[in-house]
């Protein structure tokens, strides 16, 4: 169950030590970045699913006030040792992304989720995430996020897509999708196409997690209620995807999103 194996992969010490040696802001991360760096000093900020700090590093000491969180009490230790030296200027807590009780309401101008952290429970709970965010949000903040995108995965399920004239490029993709395919018998192709998302078990710490894909345009149905003026970022060149054709038919394996809080 979904329930069950991802927080369970997020607590093993591999992983958080992967974690907690990171540094570097995705090419979509340091676009948003940029565009926001001129607010970044009157903005309340709770980076959600904060892992080891990778993007505290590059946020805490410049926006007005920085809140930590993670549902891993050992990924929040790791980043209360890595940044112990901050520690009384910021605040990291052990918190779920479904449940933001403990924060009131519109606390925040800026809130960020990276690393696809959204994509690691059921879709009933996406969706309560999505309310919490809005309700902890201010009008008029910005929230940003990462998700995986169901396009690439037909690309990753098509016998037909995994061949090139790199003989060991093209025995790598078929292993690939051998092992894909084998962790999700229960998924096709043509499944796919039809599907507005899909939870799968892909290569994400070696097929440990499932993990939740979707397509851009339902992810902007998703988003509507509570979130305005979405811009949908590639995760590879940090590029704005700026029209339909674009955002319906890119294939990076997953895009970032910023979204302006109702």
């Amino acid at each position: 169950m979904i329930e069950d194996r991802n927080p369970k992969t997020y607590t093993a010490t591999q992983i958080v030590r992967h974690y907690a040696q990171l540094q570097r802001l995705q090419p979509a991360e340091q676009t948003i970045f940029e565009q926001l760096r001129s607010r970044l000093p009157i903005m309340n900020m709770l980076d959600m699913g904060v892992g080891g700090g990778r993007t505290t590093q590059h946020f805490a000491s410049r926006v007005k006030g920085y809140v930590g969180i993670d549902y891993s009490a050992e990924m929040i230790a790791a980043c209360q040792h890595r940044f112990v030296s901050i520690v009384p200027k910021i605040s990291f807590q052990v918190c779920d992304a479904r449940d933001l009780s403990q924060f009131a309401n519109d606390s925040f101008d800026l809130i960020l989720f990276s690393f696809n952290g959204i994509d690691y429970v059921p879709h009933c709970d996406r969706l309560k995430i999505l309310q919490e965010v809005y309700r902890v949000g201010r009008p008029g903040g910005c929230f940003v996020f990462s998700s995986h995108n169901l396009q690439s995965l037909e690309q990753q399920f098509n016998w037909g897509k995994q061949f090139s004239w790199n003989p060991l490029a093209t025995y790598t993709n078929l292993v690939m999708l051998g092992l894909l395919r084998w962790f999700n018998r229960a998924i096709d192709l043509e499944n796919l196409k039809k599907s507005a998302y899909e939870i799968v078990r892909d290569e994400s710490h070696n097929f440990q997690l499932q993990t939740y894909y979707i397509r851009p345009s339902v992810q902007i149905q998703q988003l509507a209620p509570y979130f305005q003026d979405v811009k949908i970022f590639s995760w590879r060149s940090g590029l704005e995807l700026t029209n339909l054709l674009e955002i319906n038919t890119h294939l990076d394996q997953w895009l970032y999103y910023q979204c302006t809080i109702q």
